[in-house]
Parts: C-alpha cells; sequence; structure tokens
C-alpha cells in the first residue's frame, strides 16, 4: 500500500458559522493524487459521511478533487465542495477577504467563491455554481406509492400540491415533497438502493415543503446526513419548476435537526437555470498520518 505517512488533513464543520455544528468534512491534501483503494480506506477511517481528497491541477487556483463516502467514490457532492473551498481560502488566501476556486471532479469544472467573515480567524462563506439541474419526468400514482412506503410515509404526509421527481446537478435525487411527517421519515424498504434504480436516483431527499426543511440518508437507513449541497440544489431547481419559488429567490433549506447538528443551506436558481448554493464552513483542526 503507498505510505500515507505524513499526509496532512483538516477536519472542516460545513453549512454553520459556529464550531463544532453544520456538516463535519474531514479534506486532505496529498502532495499528488492516491490510488483509489487508499482514499477508500482513509474515508473509512474518518468516518464522515464524504471525506475529499485534493490536489493541485496547474497554476491558479485549480484542484483535482476526489469525493469519498465509506463505501464508494461519488461524482458529485455538495458538502466537501464548499467545505474544501473554504479551508483553500485559509490556507491559500488569508490575507484576502474573497477568492475564486476551481475544483476539477473529473472532466468537470466547478466554480466556486469565499469570503472571509470580518472579525474571524477560520470562518468563511463559500458558493458553488452548480450549474443547471436535470429534471427527470414526475413519477406516477403506483410508483410514487412504493416509495413513500419505503420511507416509511403515507399519502396524509405529502404536499399533493407536487409530485415526487428525479432531480440532479451531478448527483441524481429523489425529491419527495412533504407536508410534515418528517419526524417519521426514515428508510425502512431492504433493497431500497436498488428501488432508486430503477427510477434513475441515487438517493432520496424528504423535504417539507413549507417548512424548507429536509432530511436524507444512505440508502442502507443507518446513517443520516447533516446536510447535503447536493440535493439543495436540485431542491432550488424543483421550487422553481413548480412555482413554488422565483428566479433569484433565496432559498434558506434546513437540516441537521433530528440529529442535532442544525445546518442551513442557502440555494438561488437564476433565470438562465444555473444553481447556486451556499453555506458556512469553519475551519476546525488539523492533523498528520504518522
Amino acid at each position: 500500500m503507498t505510505s500515507l505517512t505524513g499526509l496532512g488533513y483538516y477536519q472542516v464543520d460545513v453549512f454553520t458559522h459556529e464550531a463544532l455544528a453544520g456538516n463535519g468534512l474531514s479534506v486532505f491534501l496529498p502532495e499528488s493524487p492516491l490510488p483509489a483503494r487508499a482514499m477508500q480506506r482513509l474515508a473509512v477511517e474518518m468516518r464522515q459521511f464524504e471525506s475529499i481528497f485534493l490536489t493541485p491541477a496547474g497554476p491558479g487556483r485549480r484542484f483535482e478533487a476526489r469525493i469519498f463516502t465509506m463505501e464508494e467514490e461519488l461524482d458529485f457532492a455538495g458538502h466537501p465542495m464548499l467545505g474544501a473551498a473554504g479551508l483553500l481560502h485559509h490556507l491559500h488566501a488569508a490575507g484576502q477577504a474573497s477568492a475564486d476556486w476551481t475544483l476539477m471532479l473529473g472532466t468537470r469544472a466547478v466554480a466556486l467563491s469565499t469570503t472571509r467573515l470580518e472579525g474571524t480567524a477560520a470562518t468563511y462563506d463559500a458558493r458553488m455554481n452548480q450549474g443547471k439541474a436535470t429534471l427527470l419526468p414526475p413519477l406516477g400514482r403506483a410508483e410514487s406509492q412504493a416509495f413513500l412506503a419505503a420511507l416509511n410515509l403515507d399519502a396524509s404526509q405529502l404536499d399533493i400540491r407536487f409530485p415526487l421527481q428525479v432531480v440532479s446537478t451531478g448527483l441524481p435525487y429523489l425529491l419527495v415533497p412533504a407536508a410534515g411527517g418528517l419526524d417519521r421519515a426514515r428508510v425502512v424498504h431492504p433493497a431500497f438502493e436498488a428501488l432508486l434504480a430503477t427510477v434513475g436516483a441515487k438517493f432520496a431527499y424528504v423535504f417539507d415543503v413549507a417548512a424548507r426543511e429536509g432530511r436524507t440518508w444512505d440508502n442502507a437507513g443507518l446513517v443520516e446526513d447533516i446536510a447535503t449541497g447536493s440535493a439543495a440544489g436540485p431542491v432550488g431547481a424543483y421550487l422553481m419548476q413548480h412555482g413554488a419559488a422565483a428566479a433569484g429567490e433565496l432559498i434558506t433549506l434546513k437540516q441537521g435537526r433530528f440529529v442535532g447538528r442544525p445546518s442551513k443551506i442557502t440555494v438561488q436558481a437564476d433565470a438562465a437555470g444555473d444553481i447556486m448554493v451556499s453555506g458556512g464552513v469553519v475551519v476546525l483542526a488539523r492533523g498528520e498520518l504518522v
């Protein structure tokens, strides 16, 4: 196995301006790319919902990024990208009020901007352009009922004004619009990942449309995510598509209450359809493998 001695990493909290709140993230900074197996094992060791690995990618503020859950590598995820950008500002632009970054996920270039909060040493706001969303056709009645049951919900918890629909800005989510009932939502289907695959989704996101609050889990239902930037962008596109939000409106999406880590994600969809997702980042700790 590749030697990891001396590998530095940081712990940051995302979608918060308060340390020890929001969604935790491990950011690794290898000098050169690591084998996928090593990155996967490190992600398992850290036991965060996701970990991100950054390596320089040429001149300027451009970095290669790879994101891992405890189970697999992801094509895209929101809170690792925002957290990484906040940390890069801390490390490479500490004397500047704002900075711009490009993170490469495979062939996809993601533009991010960061701003240091005045009067703080390690707190930032990070903003990411997730691009345009892809919306698949809404689910039919029978499919919708199957997914409600799989999430321990029934028709009485569904916001009947809106359909269940798969939406993606890089990671496809089945969006489940609720009218209350978030406290009872959970994954109860024994093969939920396979069920999601039948409609082209990777994960499900249940959100109370009126309260603007959401929940999501790994597909085994064992771990609830605290704040999910890759779902927030699709929610913004979905709300605008269905007339529940206007172009340019700032949408504040709450998440994490049920796991004691309340978080806030800001989403904005412009008239051209580009989705902006932003949130706070606190640099919490640094470490090194021995």
